[in-house]
């Protein structure tokens, strides 16, 4: 008998009732009998032309299973090899640098956040993230495992540096989980500027919004990991972290807003229109219109509703008076 060939693996729900007609002695016809040939399962009667007869299967499993063991030992080996292959690019080109796979995308938020998860878990050297935009209030629970998994990092050794929009400082769910990671030693920032959400990993993991795939559902995004475009991410990352204000140098009444444009939200807060607040203040239309796009300006947002959302919780409505 000859070396089976595995590949011919499996066979179909015809090929196995074949062997079953043919060990029960009977005619299998027409019925396909090739691969039950190449595996060893039937031979050809050498006393009756036409006619099949059937092998202990369990023999060809034994056979079949040693060749395969051996196979995988030829193919570990061989791998063994393989970066000794890879090593030979300095001769190539001592001056190209190979940045490693591109990246993979993640099509919905609990795969993106699996694979985050995944990633910081393992996290030593550094975890970066830019958080833009206005904070929402997030499930408790996924909030406290993230402040865990975060704390958890700081243990190993690993630097948390966080930035965040302006507005993030007067959500008090964000300032409260902020404050726990601090205590374990963790760093946050906050920064009126626009900035690209991202979470660079030990400067080899960088975790972005999806910009590429249409109709992919929100909060999708990619994961990348070539050396090149992680490394220009943290450099873009650190270049908004050194010009940003530290969360605890933040005070109670440090909005950065004049006192006309907290009496103008003071006024927004009953519910008027900016012309009717503009003439309770003395203020045209036009100044008013001015002094609130300050205020985006300040808060890095994008209309008047994230800002009177960010007016809403913040502390500078109860500590100043008009």
């Amino acid at each position: 008998m000859g070396e089976l060939d595995a590949t011919e693996l499996p066979l179909s729900a015809d090929e196995l009732d074949t062997y079953r007609i043919i060990a029960s002695g009977g005619d299998p016809g027409d019925r396909p009998v090739n691969r039950l040939v190449s595996l060893g399962l039937v031979s050809p009667d050498a006393y009756h032309v036409g006619r099949w007869v059937a092998h202990d299967p369990r023999g060809v499993a034994e056979r079949l299973m040693s060749q395969a063991q051996e196979d995988l030992s030829h193919t570990v080996t061989a791998m063994a090899h393989i970066p000794d292959l890879a090593a030979l690019h300095i001769h190539f080109d001592p001056h190209r640098w190979y940045g490693g796979p591109s990246g993979e995308f993640l099509g919905s938020p609990a795969e993106m956040n699996a694979r985050i998860g995944e990633i910081v878990q393992a996290a030593t050297d550094e975890i970066c993230t830019a958080q833009p935009g206005a904070p929402g209030d997030r499930d408790p629970e996924i909030l406290r495992l993230g402040v865990e998994r975060t704390v958890a990092a700081l243990d190993r050794g690993a630097g948390v540096l966080t930035l965040y929009s302006s507005l993030a400082h007067g959500h008090e769910q964000t300032r409260l989980s902020v404050e726990a990671i601090a205590a374990a030693g963790g760093q946050a920032r906050v920064n009126a500027v626009s900035f690209q959400r991202m979470i660079i990993v030990d400067r080899s993991h960088l975790f972005i919004d999806n910009l590429i795939v249409d109709g992919a559902e929100a909060h999708a995004g990619w994961h990348i990991s070539d050396r090149a475009v992680v490394a220009w991410a943290r450099d873009s990352f650190r270049m908004v972290w050194d010009r940003s204000t530290r969360w605890q140098d933040l005070s109670r009444t440090d909005s950065g807003l004049t006192e006309r444009q907290e009496a103008i939200l003071r006024e927004l807060e009953t519910g008027d229109s900016q012309p009717q607040v503009g003439a309770r203040l003395g203020l045209s239309e036009r100044t008013v219109a001015k002094e609130l796009a300050g205020v985006k300006a300040v808060l890095g947002a994008r209309s008047i509703a994230q800002v009177m959302a960010w007016w809403g919780r913040s502390q500078e409505r109860d500590t100043r008076s008009v």
